[in-house]
């Protein structure tokens, strides 16, 4: 099971992508999604820009530093 919540400004993780989706939740916009196993084992659902969606893959790294947007590593 995950969690998926919004990703703070100040957050801090790092993980493996296991699964991309996107969607249209308000019926309006179309939002990337990444599911992302950290280190601890735990899963989050996270949203991220289409620009980093399309260049990342299943079992890439991907990190979020503290002020800064998602990124692959």
């Amino acid at each position: 099971m995950f969690k998926s919540r919004k990703i703070g400004r100040d957050d801090s993780w790092e993980g493996i992508v296991t699964n991309k989706s996107r969607g249209m939740l308000d019926g309006a916009n179309l939002y990337h999604f990444v599911e992302v196993r950290l280190a601890d084992g735990e899963f989050v659902k996270v949203r991220i820009s289409r620009r980093l969606w399309k260049s990342i893959e299943v079992d890439d790294r991907i990190v979020k530093r503290p002020g800064a947007d998602p990124a692959r590593e």
